[in-house]
């Protein structure tokens, strides 16, 4: 079993309150649930123009978890609503 992770660090665009914040992450975390993750808000809750996401997956072997985790990323980095500063991946292994 491997377990991977990814922390996204977003700088969104013309949003003035935490009501638009939300109607700007929902549909990017939406979209990150269709490749059977578990995605969510994880920090910046009180910015409004800020955002932490995390997504997490467990698979059965590394080159899938990888995969997985690569599509999450490009799917953040296309929302043109969202600027894309920083990216943090982990992985885990049945050795760790």
């Amino acid at each position: 079993m491997f377990i991977g992770a990814l922390e996204f660090d977003l700088l969104l665009g013309d949003v003035h309150s935490l009501k638009q914040k939300r109607s700007v992450i929902r549909p990017v975390l939406a979209e990150l649930r269709r490749f059977s993750v578990s995605a969510a808000e994880v920090g910046e809750q009180d910015l409004h123009r800020r955002a932490t996401l995390g997504v997490g997956v467990v698979g059965p072997d590394h080159a899938h978890v990888v995969e997985i985790l690569d599509r999450c990323e490009r799917t953040v980095a296309a929302h043109p609503e969202t600027q894309l500063l920083s990216v943090r991946r982990r992985l885990f292994g049945p050795e760790d």
